[in-house]
């Protein structure tokens, strides 16, 4: 029976796979949210060999169509709202059959950013209901730095593949859930931006500063270590043990800007040994978008 890898795997077992020929797919998902266009260029220089691109905003997001002023709303069928709505399930399996991706693949997704953008794609392969899905611990990185092969340039195109959907293994929260859980104590909100977004003093993307009324605040990239690695996982059973302070792990929510950076949290908390929280993937963007929802600060 093959091994499957369904949260981290190191460059070491990523190398043992390319040499055993496992049926597996890598994603590289370099971005830079101030250059959307930085990501595909610094793939484009340089990626693991035989990696393909998945694009934030056109692979990874509903790309939308432009309203009457210009700016892109997302389309009807979008699984979420806010700066990078998810698309549709149906729209991502589309996606992954175009590059090639099937059901018996291992995925391994990468990126350049200590997780935040691979995370990404981890969730959405869970939420279409793959199960073999890891991200590359430590990333190209730690790839590099191991002697791995990388290369330049675009890659081959893949055959074209008919992936199915199943059941989602990841749970989607939507705006009017955590609207209605508000207050309740039956959800527990924890706001994966920096202190200083958390807090209402600075918001250099949204229209509104603050955070969703009794959410905690854990940046994500407290989740990586020194070596650029995810923290051990007794540490961060540790750590968020302290950040929950006997709240119920179960009533988790994860969010942040718009739905990208809080998954780091997700995968942290798995890697802990918690369930699998959930995530708001509208989050602080389609909150602070949404008439009548309440803001807090501080």
């Amino acid at each position: 029976m093959r091994a499957m890898y369904t949260t981290l795997l190191s460059v070491d077992e990523l190398k043992a796979l390319r040499d055993a020929k496992a049926r597996l797919m890598v994603f590289d998902c370099t971005f830079e949210l101030m250059d959307p266009t930085s990501g595909e260029k610094q793939y484009l220089q340089s990626h693991i060999a035989g990696a393909v691109y998945a694009h934030l905003d056109d692979a990874l997001s509903d790309p939308g169509q432009p309203d009457a002023s210009g700016h892109l709303q997302p389309h009807a069928d979008a699984a979420s709202g806010g700066r990078h709505p998810l698309p549709s399930r149906e729209k991502f399996a589309m996606w992954l059959s175009s590059v090639g991706f099937a059901n018996d693949m291992q995925a391994v997704v990468y990126d350049r950013n200590g997780a935040n953008y691979s995370g990404r794609l981890w969730w959405m392969l869970k939420w279409a209901g793959h199960e073999a899905a890891a991200v590359l611990d430590g990333g190209l990185q730690a790839w590099q730095a191991a002697g791995g092969e990388v290369r330049g340039g675009a890659e081959p195109s893949h055959f074209q593949t008919n992936f199915e959907l199943g059941p989602p293994l990841r749970r989607l929260v939507v705006t009017q859930q955590v609207a209605d859980a508000l207050g309740s104590g039956g959800l527990t909100l924890v706001d994966a931006r920096g202190p200083q977004r958390f807090r209402g003093e600075v918001e250099p993307l949204d229209p509104v500063a603050g955070h969703i009324p009794g959410a905690l605040n854990r940046p994500f990239g407290q989740n990586i270590g020194a070596d650029g690695r995810f923290k051990p996982p007794a540490q961060l059973r540790e750590e968020f043990g302290q950040l929950l302070a006997g709240r119920d792990p179960a009533s988790v929510v994860m969010y942040c800007g718009s739905g990208v950076s809080a998954v780091p949290n997700v995968i942290a908390m798995e890697l802990a040994g918690f369930p699998p929280p959930g995530l708001y993937a509208g989050s602080w963007s389609e909150w602070c978008r949404t008439p009548r929802l309440p803001i807090e600060k501080g």
